[in-house]
């Protein structure tokens, strides 16, 4: 998910040298909201350590010309598979998936290591060193967002003769989801898990503003009317509670400028931040913060991370785009106002939207095992492995990428959860490009001076557009 690494936080993972220098700075560049952590891999925390886990008690040494009849001496090959979750992650990993994929592959055993992501990205500098000294992981649990910028680069495994071998097929997912796995007409990954965003409206507070409180907005316009009766002052001066804030948690500049009809790219996939629709939607933005006041905002959003709670569950919200991950909130608090979910809505003129994140499995460049590693992905990133690990009794309210798995699990009897689910076929996901990152960092470099009044949108967008085009320009080079 996101732009915050784990979705922490309210506002809101040649030579060897010269190798490394060349692909080291995507690293270091946030990676958007690529959500779909499991409600049980606790989100908000890392791994302690790097750790490797083998999940049988002989440790077999990978050797380049093993096969899946066994490493050279004649026993099963170890391929060493890295994640970047902490939490329950490996151990209910391990018992629900790769279990099972050891017992039908007894040729193949798997190593499990936590390797976290750099700062507050969904990158992975020590993933990055390994693919530029040549000793790479033979798998990595893997931000989609990030495909296209690593693909550019050549630090991902090609998989489309596999892929093409297997009989999987592009329909066997969500259409935005299978698109984020491609780069230049060449599949480098399986997706895995995803989500996406909707709006949860705080039926109480719609009520005693006058609202009928199973009406939510279905316009951005009625959304602000809505939102106007509901901001209240304290004795203080302060906002004891507010209708809406544009940018918090799920509502980043990405989010509103679909919202607003914008787009991101065009038909011939060149990136479009300037796009005029996307100007309105940053304008709109920063037009809250000049109304409402940004450092009284700022306060309560403050205040409201010091509950250690996402802000909406404390009742003080009106309405706050998010993600379906925060229905798994319901079993940590008792609330004590009425709530409901809708699609987020969208300015006069244009359907509701929503946008996808997630992840994926790939084979980093130069596995030493990539056979091994695609039996294994096949099987944990397709039907069979999906539905094994959907079906853990821990599951809470994830999405998986693949309609048919969510459909054998009848997901959409979850009234809330169902909301989400519908909207997943006509899903956006962000471009993939090898400037993606890039492009999502200087979003949210606009988005933070628009709303402290320190530029115009449309010249603010320009400059976007002028330094993603440079960017692509060094990168070509």
């Amino acid at each position: 998910m996101n732009n915050e690494k784990g979705r922490t936080g309210w506002q809101s993972k040649k030579l060897v040298g010269l190798l490394l220098a060349a692909i080291l700075a995507i690293a270091l560049t946030a990676a958007g909201c690529s959500s779909a952590k499991p409600a049980t891999s606790s989100q908000d925390s890392k791994g302690t350590d790097a750790k490797s886990t083998d999940t049988k008690s002989t440790d077999a040494k990978s050797t380049d010309d093993s096969s899946s009849k066994g490493s050279s001496n004649g026993g099963p090959v170890t391929i060493d598979f890295w994640f970047p979750w902490g939490g329950d992650y490996q151990k209910d990993f391990k018992a629900n998936v790769v279990d099972v994929f050891e017992k039908q592959n007894p040729n193949i055993k798997v190593k499990m290591t936590f390797v976290d992501t750099t700062g507050q990205t969904q990158s992975s500098d020590k993933l990055l060193t390994a693919i530029a000294g040549g000793n790479p992981p033979d798998v990595a649990l893997f931000d989609r967002f990030l495909i296209g910028s690593w693909a550019a680069k050549g630090s991902l495994t090609d998989l489309t003769a596999h892929v093409s071998a297997s009989g999987i097929s592009p329909d066997d997912y969500y259409k935005g989801v299978w698109a984020e796995a491609v780069y230049k007409d060449k599949v480098y990954a399986l997706p895995w898990g995803t989500d996406n965003r909707g709006m949860f409206y705080n039926k109480t507070l719609m009520k005693e503003a006058g609202f009928d409180p199973n009406k939510p907005p279905q316009t951005l316009q009625e959304l602000d009317q809505m939102a106007e009766k509901i901001f209240k002052k304290g004795s203080n001066n302060k906002y004891s509670q507010i209708g809406f804030i544009p940018w918090m948690n799920q509502g980043f500049f990405y989010t509103q400028a679909w919202n607003w009809g914008g787009k991101w790219e065009d038909s011939s996939h060149n990136l479009t931040p300037n796009d005029p629709q996307n100007v309105k939607a940053l304008a709109w933005m920063a037009g809250y913060s000049k109304k409402y006041d940004i450092s009284n905002l700022t306060s309560f959003s403050d205040a409201m991370g010091q509950t250690g709670m996402n802000p909406f569950w404390t009742g003080k919200v009106g309405f706050v785009f998010d993600g379906n991950w925060i229905l798994n909130d319901l079993a940590k608090y008792k609330l004590n106002f009425e709530w409901g979910v809708a699609p987020m809505p969208a300015a006069e003129g244009n359907k509701s939207v929503t946008w996808a994140g997630g992840w994926s499995y790939v084979i980093p460049k130069g596995s030493k095992h990539e056979k091994e590693a695609w039996d294994f992905i096949k099987f944990v990133a397709h039907k069979e492995g999906t539905l094994l690990w959907a079906k853990r009794p821990n599951a809470g309210n994830d999405i998986t990428a693949m309609p048919a798995v969510n459909d054998e699990l009848k997901l959409a009897d979850n009234a809330n959860l169902k909301v989400f689910l519908d909207l997943m076929p006509t899903a956006f996901t962000r471009p993939v490009s090898p400037a993606g990152s890039f492009l999502w960092n200087e979003t949210m470099r606009v988005q933070d001076l628009a709303i402290h009044g320190k530029g115009d949108a449309q010249a603010l967008l320009d400059e976007v557009k002028k330094n993603v085009d440079a960017e692509l320009a060094k990168q070509s080079n």
